[in-house]
């Protein structure tokens, strides 16, 4: 590595960290929420100090280097060449989701989900008056696959306008490969179904792995469909507040161009924009740095759970940083084992259960952290579930 520090510890407690602050138990261990306890690149935290030197923090125009260094990173690195005209800035991904569905759909709209899946997507269908059509994905002997036959069945349905795509997959950890996100297009354009591919995870794919962009699969794919990223989980920016919806069909950009203005989330902060365009010109090397340490992180819970927690079982994962742990034997749900790691073992996780119905007995466990924090997780993981 060129010098970043994955190993060190830096004191997050008492800085108003979500994660780190939740709890009022100074002995809680927090692996829940997905943000990570590394510092971000070097690059950003220069870019930032520049900004702040400045001393004024009025209105942001967004600067032509800003797109150019959008283009330049999606192009070179996920192949899919993003036009200046095709993007909306927002504060992040969520309002991203909702001002899309909000401009695709109509009150009662039904919206097809692969759960278990990101817990806000719900909530933004909720928000938006339409209804979950849930799409449960299969685990095969751990590696979880699509349900095509089911995706159709439910894509011929007149109420169903709009499927939500997570790709990468949090929390199950699946790459999505072409050959499956054609079949989705195939599927979904055929129903006259539009697609918003939630690819905020795309640069945290494992070394060996391929990110496909969904919009890149051609011209029917990219008219028919809206992709949302940000490199807020990728450099652990998530604060800085920053996103972009890219939509490259006129008349559905529109819509969403309405939405995020009628919504108010239509403004963006000079940090994030600043740390956007260092993270994509300056902080190439940084991330792939970044991405070898959580893949042997993701090596070091499944050594783990092997040697010492065998009923437990590793989901077999291909992206993010999110450990999805099948606990089903234990013959608990997911509630009863939270509530043992927060109250024995100060061990706070996330429930399968927010990501849908299908997450019963499952948990997950944020791996991005300094080795020596995951093992102290994996300890107490040991000490209450062992």
């Amino acid at each position: 590595m060129k010098g970043y520090n994955f190993d060190e510890i830096t004191p997050r407690r008492g800085t108003g960290s979500a994660k780190w602050d939740l709890s009022e138990d100074p002995e809680m261990l927090p692996m829940w929420v997905a943000d990570m306890d590394f510092k971000t690149a070097p690059a950003i935290l220069s870019a930032l100090a520049r900004r702040v030197e400045h001393g004024v923090f009025g209105y942001t125009k967004v600067p032509d280097t800003y797109y150019v260094a959008l283009n330049d990173w999606f192009t070179r690195r996920h192949q899919l060449p993003i036009e200046r005209d095709w993007v909306i800035y927002t504060s992040g991904v969520v309002p991203a989701l909702s001002a899309i569905l909000k401009a695709l759909t109509q009150p009662g709209d039904g919206v097809i989900v692969q759960t278990p899946a990101y817990n806000c997507f719900f909530s933004s269908i909720r928000n938006t008056e339409c209804h979950l059509i849930d799409s449960p994905l299969r685990n095969v002997n751990g590696y979880y696959e699509m349900d095509f036959d089911l995706l159709e069945q439910q894509a011929k349905r007149p109420d169903v306008t709009v499927m939500i795509l997570c790709n990468p997959h949090n929390p199950v950890g699946r790459a999505w490969r072409e050959d499956e996100l054609r079949r989705v297009g195939e599927i979904c354009f055929k129903h006259d179904v539009k697609v918003i591919s939630d690819e905020i995870h795309c640069d945290l794919v494992f070394p060996g792995q391929k990110h496909q962009a969904f919009a890149a699969l051609g011209e029917t794919f990219l008219m028919n469909s809206v992709t949302c990223n940000s490199p807020s989980k990728s450099f652990n920016i998530a604060g800085l507040q920053i996103a972009n919806i890219i939509a490259a069909e006129p008349t559905i950009r529109q819509r969403v161009d309405k939405a995020i203005n009628v919504h108010e989330v239509c403004d963006v902060n000079p940090f994030g924009v600043e740390a956007l365009i260092a993270a994509y010109t300056q902080g190439e090397q940084w991330l792939d740095d970044l991405r070898d340490y959580l893949y042997g992180n993701y090596q070091f819970v499944a050594a783990f759970l092997t040697q010492h927690l065998p009923e437990l079982t590793l989901t077999q994962q291909e992206a993010t940083y999110l450990a999805w742990i099948d606990c089903r034997n234990l013959k608990l749900t997911s509630h009863e084992i939270s509530q043992l790691l927060k109250e024995k073992g100060h061990l706070h996780i996330s429930e399968g259960t927010i990501y849908g119905d299908f997450g019963e007995g499952y948990i997950r466990l944020n791996m991005a952290c300094p080795r020596r924090v995951l093992e102290d997780g994996l300890n107490r993981l040991k000490s209450v579930l062992g």
